[in-house]
């Protein structure tokens, strides 16, 4: 006889055991690939090919970039890849008015002429061990706060036990929530130079229209060298370092791509939380994201009003808004898709699945519905607070004085610390214009006095809630304050003279007490630890506890399901096919965008869709050379089902044969919850083709003393 209650259960959970258990999305240690797997959807190479310490294999080609995106190395002269928003920050500082290399680009013609970049760097993971059982071995009997110490510690004596030279180092990290540990063994290299990169309207074409959309038409890329001393080993910037001789680089294929063809990407992914419960989810969805959203959509609408009609203040603030714009309109992708994807409602029948199968699974989940709800109006506030402070640029100076005032009274302040914080005060002052920060910080006050409780703002906050009269206010109080730059001490500014403002640290601390701004941003901080900060921290330490458990419950009770850990910055291998996507019903995105499309887009003096005169030229003439495809035209960007997130900017993508054929740089918009919830239905990562890249290279740059280091497939 069959069991209607069992019909009926299994309804409810096959779908969401199908959900999660099959292997399409996934952010792979690079040591524990399904090699199997990897190869019934087409791979060629060996699970070795791609990651093997002992000898050179495609890791040794993929290196984290500046500590947060990802490069490859694609000569044997150390030539770099990654993207131009990766690289951003390098040609603003390499950029004037008069010789504007974001508008123009740059390219290098020979060794000689390329730019340092101080401070910039690059990783190289040398091998990766799993130090689990090193690191919780005398841990399981004791409660959650004598285990963090004991980790700690143990985490100190795994790490000097391992062997390093100078310039490397050990880094553990936890995984699955700390029920896991790995030990990554990392070399640095410090002499990064700037060898060529597109103008902006190729690199960042279709700017913040475009972002995190498809079809798009970016040639998102640039490229950087990385040099060594006469030993290959790493150095600190010297006339004397030669290119670096890598171990392995990446052939370059400009073979045509068909829809079906396999493909992994390998980079540094930064932050997913694929393992949450279906309340912190919606907390996510419905508050958390929505309210991050309203004070960037503010900062965003102010400063464009003067960017567009002003160019001294477009370069000075390039990077800032794309910056502040990247998350915006990610989180804003993220609320739709997670929604569309029906997010909370996945995650409810899994929970449902796990609680047939384990009843304590429900003591943790209905443990997670009480915090996430008491924790609720304390996340929302810290929301607010934290983006109104991010991107006020004046409030954001007030905390650096304030750290400062605090390093002085408490004996902290000696001379390289000084310098070091005047250092950083020119860079912000460099790109920072006072007026218009005043406009950014008076509406976005306005909206953080109307959207959060009264009981979690500051006495006397109602006078912030017209914008009108905040416009007013704030640039009264921008005029007369010292770390606005305006106003003077010590007979100078901050931009006229920062050693003078300096000069008697004592002095200045006083005056700081006094500045208008200073004190408006002290009276929100004091405001914020005492009535948010120290809550929400209670509250997230107890849900962190319970999330590792919840982690642990999950692998113990799923056994169809195949995990891998979240991404936590760490090498990570993703592989699926090139696919276009069915986002919405009716509506079909082919898998590959060409440079006709670019055309199509084109729009003359726009500062986001406008095209060089020589890329047009090439186009008129259809001077394609080898870069052409079947159908005649050159190709710009394409979609797969690699799972991805942030810190895979730049990020080789690769062919069966481990051939580099794009450089990822994005996701489509409809997919950007994969950070939370992947569905292959909706997540595609975009990727610059390597056709256009060397097409880039070859017919607009004229840089073919390039493509001669390269090793290019046909």
């Amino acid at each position: 006889m069959i069991n209607k209650k069992n019909i009926l259960l299994a309804a409810v959970i096959f779908p969401a055991v199908m959900a999660f258990g099959q292997q399409y999305g996934g952010m792979w240690i690079p040591t524990e690939l399904n090699e199997k797997e990897m190869k019934s959807m087409g791979m060629k190479i060996s699970a070795k090919q791609i990651f093997d310490p002992s000898k050179p294999s495609i890791k040794d080609a993929v290196v984290q970039f500046d500590g947060g995106c990802t490069a490859e190395i694609i000569s044997p002269k150390g030539l770099l890849l990654t993207n131009h928003h990766c690289g951003y920050d390098n040609i603003q500082s390499h950029s004037t008015v008069e010789n504007d290399l974001l508008a123009d680009g740059f390219w290098a013609k020979n060794m000689g002429e390329e730019l340092p970049n101080p401070g910039v760097t690059v990783d190289f993971v040398l091998d990766i061990k799993d130090v689990t059982g090193q690191i919780l071995g005398n841990t399981a009997n004791l409660d959650a706060k004598q285990a963090e110490q004991v980790i700690k510690n143990n985490i100190d004596v795994v790490s000097k036990s391992f062997k390093t030279e100078p310039h490397q180092k050990v880094v553990i990290r936890p995984m699955y929530y700390g029920n896991k540990y790995y030990a990554y063994i990392i070399e640095t290299f410090k002499d990064i130079r700037m060898v060529g990169a597109p103008p902006s309207s190729i690199g960042k074409f279709g700017s913040d229209t475009d972002n995190w959309v498809f079809p798009r038409h970016t040639g998102d890329f640039m490229m950087f060298r990385i040099y060594a001393d006469k030993n290959n080993k790493p150095a600190e910037y010297s006339k004397d370092n030669i290119p670096y001789k890598p171990k392995h680089f990446l052939p370059v294929s400009i073979k045509d791509k068909k829809e079906g063809d396999f493909t992994f990407v390998f980079g540094f992914p930064g932050r997913t939380t694929e393992y949450l419960p279906s309340v912190a989810v919606e907390k996510i969805r419905s508050e958390i994201d929505p309210a991050m959203i309203d004070v960037r959509d503010v900062a965003l609408k102010t400063l464009d009003e003067k960017m567009r009609t002003d160019q001294a203040t477009k370069i000075k603030y390039a990077s800032k808004f794309a910056s502040v714009a990247n998350y915006w309109k990610k989180w804003k992708g993220e609320v739709e898709g997670l929604t569309k994807s029906d997010a909370v409602g996945k995650k409810q029948r899994y929970e449902q699945s796990l609680m047939a199968k384990n009843p304590q699974v429900k003591t943790t989940l209905d443990e997670f519905n009480r915090l996430y709800s008491e924790q609720a109006p304390y996340a929302l506030s810290r929301a607010y607070y934290s983006e109104v402070i991010r991107n006020a640029e004046t409030l954001s100076l007030a905390n650096n004085y304030f750290s400062f005032a605090n390093a002085v009274e408490a004996g902290k302040m000696d001379a390289k610390t000084l310098e070091n914080f005047k250092n950083r005060l020119a860079e912000v002052y460099k790109n920072y214009d006072p007026e218009l920060d005043a406009k950014v910080t008076a509406k976005v006050l306005a909206l953080y006095a109307n959207r959060v409780k009264p009981e979690f703002l500051p006495a006397g906050f109602d006078q912030y809630k017209d914008v009108n009269r905040n416009l007013q206010t704030i640039e009264e109080l921008s005029k007369n304050s010292v770390i606005t730059g305006r106003g003077t001490f010590n007979g100078a500014t901050a931009y006229s003279g920062l050693d003078k403002i300096f000069a008697d640290p004592n002095a200045l601390v006083q005056n700081l007490k006094n500045d208008p701004l200073m004190k408006l941003f002290t009276t929100m901080r004091e405001n914020y630890l005492g009535k948010t900060d120290g809550k929400y921290a209670e509250y997230q330490k107890q849900i962190d506890v319970l999330q590792k458990k919840y982690m642990a419950q999950q692998m113990e009770t799923d056994k169809d399901r195949t995990f891998y850990p979240d991404a936590n910055s760490t090498l990570r291998v993703t592989y699926g096919e090139v696919k276009g996507s069915n986002p919405k019903d009716a509506l079909y995105y082919g898998y590959q965008t060409h440079l006709s499309g670019v055309m199509e887009k084109y729009v003359p003096g726009d500062y986001e869709f406008d095209v060089p005169k020589k890329l047009i030229d090439l186009y008129n003439r259809k001077d394609y050379g080898i870069y052409k495809n079947s159908t005649g035209d050159v190709p710009v960007n394409f979609t797969a089902t690699n799972h991805t997130t942030g810190g895979n900017s730049g990020s080789p993508a690769l062919d069966a044969n481990g051939n580099l054929i794009g450089l990822n740089f994005d996701r489509q918009w409809e997919g950007t919850m994969s950070d939370i919830n992947f569905d292959p239905r909706f997540s595609r990562n975009i990727m610059v083709d390597t056709k256009y890249i060397l097409f880039i290279v070859d017919k607009y740059a004229d840089a073919k003393w390039l493509l001669n280091e390269m090793k290019i497939v046909k």
